[in-house]
């Protein structure tokens, strides 16, 4: 054994050490999948893609004596789920979610807290300044990194209706300006996480170009999360963020466990 690999083994002993002592902390960021989980509602003439739900074969009975199996009926864009670059028309070249490289899908994260303004105005917008101010505080975006972008909009996961938070005029949830996503994109980040059902703000369809953060995103080769739980929970920075979807082949997305190790607060 090299040096090299006895050192990499030692670290990743010590890592497994310090999960069994505390010492690193695993939080769950996935909200829990169910027919009742929150999904977003296009209005007309866009067509929706079908809500979760299990459809019993089984369940220790004549079809299956000694097992319990379920089929299950799903959108790939449906709860916490990830958004491949395949995903949106400006990323229509690039990976499905079975071809993004799963060393992507682990990587630093910073949590870039905006509840307080969003709590103050639920249309709150992030904007290039925001960022900058914030970079001047707490340090760079991460190379190859997330950046977990907190609104507080995790507590109205469980309510369809808070969770969309439409009127006549629209849905009315926080997201990023058109300008912002478009720097975002030309950052080294690998992609951008948020609380809410997608990853542009409610009322992303009226911004130019429509969804930005889609539109820019997906078109720079970089991934979405959403319907993120506990970010109030993540250190500002120092955390690890752990992205598993489905390898769908040919997928646009997957629902997608989400977790990061953080270090345990002293």
């Amino acid at each position: 054994m090299t040096d090299d690999s006895a050192g990499t083994t030692a670290s990743l002993e010590g890592l497994l050490t310090a999960l069994a002592t505390g010492e690193v902390e695993v939080v769950d960021l996935t909200n829990p999948l169910s027919s009742q989980t929150p999904a977003l509602r296009l209005p007309e003439p866009f067509a929706n893609l079908i809500d979760f739900s299990l459809e019993t074969v089984s369940e220790y009975d004549a079809p299956g004596p000694y097992w319990k199996h379920a089929n299950i009926h799903t959108g790939e864009h449906i709860g916490t789920h990830l958004d491949a670059p395949i995903h949106w028309i400006s990323g229509r070249d690039g990976d499905d979610v079975s071809q993004i490289p799963v060393q992507r899908l682990i990587g630093p994260a910073v949590v870039l807290d905006f509840s307080a303004e969003a709590a103050a105005d639920p249309a709150f917008l992030l904007e290039i300044e925001h960022v900058t101010a914030w970079e001047a505080e707490h340090g760079p975006l991460p190379e190859g990194g997330w950046v977990l972008y907190r609104t507080g909009w995790d507590q109205y996961a469980q309510d369809q209706e808070q969770f969309l938070n439409t009127d006549e005029n629209g849905s009315h949830t926080p997201g990023v300006s058109a300008a912002c996503a478009a720097w975002l994109a030309g950052t080294g980040i690998t992609g951008l996480g948020v609380e809410t059902v997608g990853i542009d703000a409610g009322n992303a369809a009226a911004l130019d170009p429509a969804f930005p953060v889609h539109y820019h995103l997906m078109g720079s080769d970089k991934y979405g999360v959403t319907s993120l739980q506990s970010l109030a929970l993540l250190p500002t920075r120092g955390a690890v963020l752990i992205v598993a979807p489905l390898p769908i082949v040919g997928g646009t997305g997957s629902p997608a466990r989400v977790l990061a190790l953080v270090p345990r607060q002293a």
